[in-house]
């Protein structure tokens, strides 16, 4: 079974450097989000993608989407957006807002599921964040098999995928909110999944930047 790792309140920066390590040789880690715990491997180890994958038995077809823990790191990940994403990601990153970009060319296509996009998100956790300084970009799935609910404490990720995790980070209980918003940027701003973040509180921001096109939303 996978050893769980209790988080300490405010951990040292040697605290990341063995979980960094295992990262960067295709390790897989569960931790806790502002929802609930994620499967996290590296964006860009191909053997570490496909074991989050297995573990999930998660349908082909369907993409990863990827949490960053600084804006540096986008440029490994999106293409060209638009000038407004910038003023939406100033807005609401750190938090609950994932974005679809055009993926920059040579992404996995576990990433991509063969599309030209990419879901990116900064989280609003500090030590998660942290972390992903250490690591680099790190798949963010939700940690349950596929279909099933998600899992919201280290003790519930053991249970259900401990045999094929390295390593699960005991952040604690999650919330249980609901998952990001979802947002494309591409082909004009449209919301794919609703979440913490509204279409008026996106509008609002398209606004202040001189965008006047509305947001799609869901039907």
């Amino acid at each position: 079974m996978a050893k769980i790792l209790p988080v300490p309140a405010d951990p040292s920066p040697s605290f990341f450097v063995p979980i960094a390590d295992l990262v960067h040789q295709g390790g897989l880690l569960a931790v806790g989000t502002e929802s609930s715990y994620a499967l996290a491997a590296s964006a860009s180890n191909p053997t570490a993608l496909d074991r989050v994958i297995n573990a999930k038995e998660r349908p082909s077809g369907k993409p990863l989407l990827v949490l960053i823990g600084e804006r540096s790191q986008l440029d490994t990940l999106a293409g060209s957006v638009p000038s407004w994403f910038h003023a939406m990601i100033n807005e609401f990153w750190p938090g609950p807002l994932t974005v679809i970009v055009p993926a920059q060319p040579g992404l996995s296509p576990v990433l991509t599921a063969g599309t030209v996009t990419i879901g990116i998100r900064e989280p609003g956790s500090a030590f998660l964040r942290s972390l992903l300084r250490q690591t680099g970009p790190l798949t963010g799935t939700s940690a349950n098999l596929s279909g099933q609910p998600p899992c919201l404490t280290a003790d519930e990720v053991e249970v259900s995928l401990g045999r094929d995790v390295d390593l699960i980070l005991d952040t604690g209980p999650a919330t249980g909110n609901r998952p990001s918003t979802l947002l494309s940027v591409v082909d004009g701003p449209a919301i794919l999944r609703a979440g913490p973040v509204s279409v008026e509180e996106i509008q609002r921001v398209l606004s202040n930047v001189g965008l006047l096109v509305p947001v799609r939303g869901l039907p």
